[in-house]
């Protein structure tokens, strides 16, 4: 007589399975685009971070423009019966999305699942590490740390907040360090200045013969097709770097982020 399949499951594939469930699933809360570029970069660099850690639930959703979003990750993970979830936030900088939008949204998502401990995480931020993915980016598109000619655009999205774009502004140097570079400088697509025209004008000045325009953007989008333009209007031999997208070290500081605010967490319930 032949013999049904078993449906057991293997004592290791139990194992396994408790300790997926035991680990609080990471909810990586991407801004949004509708330049499905942005999605696709998005989406790669979240699947860099769950091959890093593969035991970990790594949930993709965004803030806006594009699905899933924040509220339906979150229902889903109270739909399955997780007690604690971490969002973190794939965000270069600490601004309205990060201080206020998202908040908002997890502190209406705790209200409609009070079981469930949604912890948000910190930015990604100007992390070294993310710099350093930069400087890999402009070396991809061929420019040597070496190369005494060159000169770097930093490309960044600028703040209404005069701190936080003086911070970015800070940045174009470290980005510099060890480098022989004849310049780094950063430039703003919205809000500040100086400009993407004014930072090659500015470089120029300074003797720069080559210039290499660096987005501090996770993922390409019109933002980052607007600096584009305007560079080859002002000079069009520039080159460009990749935005960070799936580098390994965004991955490694997304995982940094999510174990800081377990960390933190824990440290708070022990002190309750």
């Amino acid at each position: 007589m032949r013999s049904r399949p078993s449906n057991s499951v293997s004592g290791s594939e139990t194992v396994t399975r408790l300790i997926t469930a035991a680990v609080p699933p990471m909810i990586a809360v991407a801004h949004g685009s509708r330049d499905p570029r942005s999605a696709r970069v998005v989406s790669a660099a979240v699947a860099a971070i769950r091959a890093r850690r593969p035991e970990l639930d790594v949930r993709l959703c965004f803030l806006d423009l594009n699905a899933p979003s924040v509220d339906q990750v979150v229902d889903a993970v109270a739909a399955e019966g997780h007690s604690t979830a971490v969002a973190v936030p794939l965000l270069l900088g600490s601004a309205f999305h990060a201080r206020v939008d998202l908040p908002g949204i997890l502190a209406a998502a705790r209200a409609r699942h009070p079981q469930l401990t949604v912890l948000q995480s910190g930015v990604l931020g100007h992390d070294r590490r993310l710099i350093d993915a930069v400087r890999d980016r402009i070396t991809t598109a061929g420019a040597t740390a070496d190369d005494a000619d060159t000169g770097v655009v930093l490309a960044a999205v600028g703040s209404s907040h005069t701190a936080a774009n003086d911070d970015t502004r800070r940045l174009a140097a470290v980005l510099a360090e060890g480098t022989r570079w004849a310049g780094a400088v950063t430039c703003f697509a919205t809000s500040a200045e100086p400009t993407v025209g004014q930072a090659i004008s500015l470089l120029r000045s300074r003797g720069v013969e080559r210039i290499v325009i660096a987005p501090w953007f996770l993922a390409p989008g019109r933002l980052t097709d607007r600096l584009g333009a305007a560079a080859l209007a002002a000079a069009p031999e520039v080159l460009f770097a990749d935005t960070i997208g799936a580098h390994p070290h965004l991955a490694d500081v997304a995982l940094d982020r999510y174990e800081a605010a377990l960390a933190v967490d824990a440290r708070i319930e022990r002190s309750a």
